[in-house]
């Protein structure tokens, strides 16, 4: 285990601890460990202290008091992070502010369809709360059952429901954030439609604690569908599946929830290493797609329009195969195939992973590029692409070969992320389509972004930040 470097006055330690109490300001390194590291390993920092406080107004005068001392705060949610912003330096200089204790639900407005709920409230917790009101929250994560909703706003959190309801972004009506300075933005209202000056909640939306801190949120909800079908579909190429999503959406419109594209490989490893999964389509495919489609009318409506879709796809020959979900249960045993991929991924090796997004419709084009500039880094090196191709979002993975070394596959990070990057970016993509910049993109970012949009955002950060307190190192 990393040493914490002593780094931090004993007496400031302890000035900051007397503001949650000494039940809530961890210091031994047994309770601070599970802070300091990330899912993937790839980050290990190092802190002196843990701060959990249970209201606003301790975190308002924590960050008081680092801005009187210039001491570094850097936020965290769950811990669900991919790209390293929950994760101090090794200096030991940074506290970590943990936002979990701030886990109350203060409102479900069933006729606003609204509900206003605190930083720390898991995303689970939010979905079940919304579904007992009989009403849906779309946001949808592998991590739902731990990541929390500060974390979900600050990395401006995609998922699955994307493609209808839009990132955490489009779900967010309002914000309440704690500034550096200790004073509190209030803006917790409910409206759908506000013009009145710049829209000050989404600089915080996105910004991965680098502005403020966020403490609570006002998020959208919908009347809960009255039909979801699910589809699971064999194809032979990515312009197979592109030809069904535009079918898709003629036919369905609005209607269709979900459309996830799945290689062959990652579809062999989750049937290889995860547990009590069961082959969606007797068939092998080179390409798969989990599609939904819900109706606010009728179960019958929505099986009729998967139906016509999967029909029309056949007929015109570019779907090879497909099954309609004969219950809930199945249709949730598909989706659950599906939030498995990444940790089947885990058994075959180090892996260098990339999330990019690109015009839909230059989704086959980026597969086929990317596929050889892989080879021209690691010519035994094992794509392993899904993701949620309706709105343009790849995780495109790289598994080490098959008899490789680890060590040495990892150490071609950079030059793959670059290869990779460079065919993302000649088709006018992003970097960066769900998971943040934090640590991991950093450089790259500042390397490649255009000039003038790295300019405004440190002018944005030295406004609200000029101290450089708020979660120093990472994004910007």
């Amino acid at each position: 285990m990393t040493e914490i470097s002593e780094t931090l006055d004993p007496a400031l330690i302890d000035r900051f601890a007397a503001i949650v109490g000494d039940k809530y300001a961890l210091r031994a390194e047994r309770d601070i460990a599970p802070y300091l590291i990330e899912r993937r390993g790839l980050w290990h920092g190092a802190t002196s202290l843990v701060l959990r406080p249970g209201s606003v107004d301790e975190v308002s005068r924590i960050m008081r008091l680092a801005t009187e001392t210039g001491t570094p705060i850097v936020p965290q949610s769950g811990n669900t992070g991919l790209v390293g912003a929950q994760v101090p330096d090794t200096s030991g200089r940074e506290i970590i502010l943990s936002l979990s204790r701030l886990n109350r639900i203060r409102e479900i407005d069933v006729l606003s369809n609204t509900v206003t709920v605190e930083a720390g409230v898991i995303l689970q917790t939010l979905q079940e709360a919304a579904d007992a009101a009989d009403r849906l929250f779309p946001l949808s994560l592998a991590a739902q059952g731990s990541c929390q909703i500060g974390g979900n706003l600050s990395s401006n959190a995609g998922g699955t429901g994307v493609l209808a309801y839009g990132n955490a972004r489009e779900l967010c009506l309002g914000v309440e954030v704690v500034l550096p300075t200790g004073e509190v933005f209030d803006d917790l209202r409910k409206l759908k439609k506000d013009n009145t000056g710049y829209d000050l909640k989404n600089l915080f939306v996105g910004a991965e604690g680098t502005l403020g801190v966020i403490t609570a949120a006002v998020l959208k909800l919908f009347p809960k569908p009255k039909g979801r079908e699910v589809a699971f579909v064999g194809l032979s190429s990515p312009e197979a599946a592109l030809s069904l999503f535009s079918l898709a959406m003629d036919r369905a419109g609005a209607a269709l929830t979900a459309f996830e594209l799945i290689g062959k490989r990652p579809y062999d490893f989750t049937l290889a290493h995860a547990q009590g999964v069961v082959r969606p389509l007797i068939d092998d495919w080179p390409w798969y797609v989990l599609m939904q489609i819900s109706s606010g009318r009728s179960s019958e409506d929505s099986r009729a329009l998967i139906e016509d879709v999967l029909s029309a796809g056949l007929e015109q020959e570019f779907v090879g195969d497909a099954v309609i979900a004969a219950s809930l249960g199945q249709g949730d045993a598909f989706w659950n195939f599906r939030e498995l991929l990444p940790e089947a991924q885990k058994p075959e090796g180090a892996s260098i992973k990339h999330d990019i997004s690109v015009p839909v419709a230059m989704i086959p084009r980026f597969i086929e590029e990317a596929a050889g500039a892989v080879a021209s880094v690691s010519a035994g090196a094992r794509v392993v692409c899904f993701g949620h191709m309706g709105d343009g979002n790849l995780h495109y993975n790289i598994s080490r070969p098959v008899d490789g070394d680890d060590e040495a596959f990892l150490a071609l990070y950079h030059t793959m992320n670059k290869a990779v990057h460079d065919v993302v970016r000649s088709l006018h993509g992003s970097i960066s389509a769900e998971h943040g910049i934090g640590q991991l993109k950093r450089d790259e970012l500042i390397a490649t972004a255009p000039p003038m949009a790295i300019d405004l955002m440190r002018r944005v950060k030295a406004a609200f930040d000029p101290a450089g307190i708020m979660n120093p190192g990472k994004v910007i």
